[in-house]
C-alpha cells in the first residue's frame, strides 16, 4: 500500500472526521469540532490562536482551572514513584490518604470508600451495593426509586436509574424497572413513596441533591428529599446521593447532600474529584452498608472492580485537588462567583425571551422561551452554542437551557465578559428571536 507523504496528510479536523466517533454527536449533522491545542486556567487555547473561556468547566469537572501547578506537580511526582498497581490485594498511600480525606470532609456516618473510574461506574457500584446489601441479609429487595428528570450516567444500571428518553429509548426493554417520584414532593408523591417503601421490595432511593444537571439544571429544595429520606429511614430503604456533578462546592456547600436532615447511606463522587484532570470516582458508604459485606461466607463478597481502580496518579491528583477545594481561597472564590451570578440573573430577568432564571452556588441557568423547541435535541442548543463560541466563551446548552458554570479560578474580568455576553444574547433574542442568531 502506498504511504501518504506528510505534505499530503489531511489536516487534523479531517483526520478527526475520518477516524473518531464523538460522544453525544450525530455524524450525519457534522459540525466541525473545536481543535484545542492547549489549556491554562479558565482558557481553552485553540489551534487557530483564539482562546475561549471554559464556561462549563469541561463538562462540570474542571473546578480549579486547567493545568493547575499543584495538580501538575502531584501527578508528576507520583508518576515517577508508582504509576499503577492492581488494587485487589494491594494498596498504596495516595489511595489511603484520599479515602481518609474524603471521609473527613463528608458528613458524619460514612465509613468505607470504594474506588472506580467515572460517574457512571460510581453509580453502578452504588446500585449493586444496595441490591447485594439486602441479598446478603436474606432479603430480596431489588426495586429502585429515582426522581423524574434524573440522569445518572450511560452504563446500563445508571441509565436504568435515569429518566427514560432519547438516550435510553433503544435499550428500554433491557433496563430494569424503576419507580419515580418528582422533586415537587406533592401529596401524591409522598403517599406513593410511602406505599412503595412499605412493600419491603425497595432496595434504594437514588437522587441528585439540590440540582439535576443533565435534566436541565433543575434546581429544587432539599427539604423535599428530607421527606423522602424520613420515609426511607422508617422502612430501612437505603438512600444513594449521586453527587457526581454537585460535589466539591458546585452548589454552594461542599456537598449538596450535607444539608439533608438525615445523611444518605451511599454517596457517589467523581468529576471535580480530580478537577477533571484524570478519571477517578468514589462510591462511599455508611458503616451500616459496609458491615453487611463482612462475613466468613465468601459469597457475600462484593465481586466488582475495574482495572484502573484507585490509580495512584489519579489519587495523588485528587488529594491535591481536595486540599485546594478545602482552602479558604477556594471557598471565597465560590462565594464571589455566586454573588456575580445573582447580579447577572437580576439583570437577565427583565427580558421576555427567557424564563426561570436561576442560580445555585456557581451555576447560573435560564430557559430560552421556545414553544415546542424544548428538550435535549432542541436546535436552540446548536444555535446558542455557536453564538457564544464565536464570541469567546464555550457553553454547551442543554436544549433550550443555557447555563454558565465556570472553574472556581475564573477572574472578575472573565466573569464580567461572560455575564455581559449572556445579557447581549438574551437582549438580541428578545428583540429579534432565536433565529436571528443563525
Amino acid at each position: 500500500m502506498e504511504s501518504r507523504s506528510s505534505s499530503a496528510k489531511p489536516n487534523l479536523i479531517e483526520r478527526d472526521r475520518q477516524s473518531i466517533w464523538h460522544p453525544f454527536t450525530q455524524a450525519g449533522m457534522y459540525q466541525e469540532p473545536l481543535l484545542v491545542r492547549a489549556a491554562k486556567g479558565t482558557k481553552l487555547i485553540l489551534d487557530d490562536g483564539r482562546d475561549l473561556i471554559d464556561g462549563i468547566s469541561s463538562w462540570w469537572c474542571n473546578i480549579h482551572g486547567h493545568g493547575h501547578p499543584a495538580l501538575v506537580e502531584a501527578a508528576s511526582r507520583q508518576f515517577s514513584t508508582l504509576d499503577h498497581v492492581l488494587f485487589a490485594g494491594c494498596t498504596h498511600e495516595p489511595a489511603i490518604t484520599l479515602a481518609e480525606g474524603i471521609l473527613a470532609a463528608l458528613p458524619k456516618g460514612f465509613s468505607k470508600v470504594f474506588f472506580s473510574d467515572n460517574g457512571s461506574t460510581a453509580v453502578e457500584a452504588a446500585i449493586k451495593l444496595a441490591v447485594q446489601y439486602w441479598s446478603n441479609q436474606g432479603e430480596r429487595r431489588n426495586k429502585i426509586i429515582a426522581l423524574t428528570d434524573s440522569y445518572h450516567g450511560d452504563t446500563f444500571g445508571a441509565m436504568a436509574a435515569g429518566a427514560r428518553g432519547i438516550f435510553s429509548a433503544p435499550f428500554d426493554t433491557m433496563l430494569f424497572e424503576v419507580e419515580r417520584v418528582s422533586t415537587q414532593g406533592n401529596a401524591d408523591d409522598i403517599r406513593r413513596f410511602e406505599q412503595l417503601c412499605a412493600e419491603k421490595r425497595v432496595a434504594a432511593f437514588i437522587f441528585e441533591p439540590s440540582v439535576q444537571g443533565a435534566g436541565g439544571m433543575i434546581m429544587y429544595d432539599n427539604a423535599v428529599l428530607d421527606q423522602y429520606r424520613e420515609i426511607c429511614r422508617k422502612h430501612e430503604v437505603l438512600a444513594i446521593a449521586d453527587e457526581v456533578m454537585t460535589g466539591f462546592g458546585r452548589t454552594g456547600p461542599l456537598f449538596a447532600s450535607s444539608t439533608l436532615t438525615i445523611p444518605p447511606d451511599i454517596i457517589c463522587l467523581s468529576k471535580a474529584l480530580t478537577s477533571g484532570s484524570l478519571p477517578l470516582a468514589l462510591t462511599v458508604c455508611s458503616e451500616r452498608v459496609a458491615e453487611a459485606f463482612v462475613s466468613p461466607d465468601h459469597s457475600r463478597t462484593f465481586f466488582h472492580g475495574h482495572t484502573y481502580t484507585a490509580n495512584p496518579i489519579a489519587c495523588a491528583v485528587a488529594n491535591a485537588s481536595l486540599a485546594l477545594t478545602l482552602s479558604d481561597e477556594c471557598s471565597g472564590a465560590r462565594m464571589k462567583i455566586e454573588a456575580a451570578h445573582r447580579r447577572c440573573a437580576e439583570r437577565l430577568q427583565s427580558h421576555s425571551a427567557i424564563e426561570n432564571t436561576r442560580v445555585r452556588g456557581t451555576i447560573l441557568a435560564f430557559d430560552v422561551r421556545a414553544g415546542d423547541q424544548t428538550g435535549y435535541i432542541s436546535t436552540i442548543s446548536r444555535t446558542a452554542g455557536a453564538y457564544f463560541r464565536a464570541r469567546g466563551v464555550l457553553l454547551r446548552p442543554l436544549g433550550n437551557v443555557v447555563y454558565f458554570m465556570p472553574p472556581y479560578c475564573v477572574t472578575d474580568s472573565e466573569l464580567n465578559q461572560a455575564h455581559t455576553l449572556l445579557e447581549e444574547f438574551v437582549a438580541q433574542v428578545t428583540r429579534q428571536g432565536i433565529s436571528s442568531l443563525g
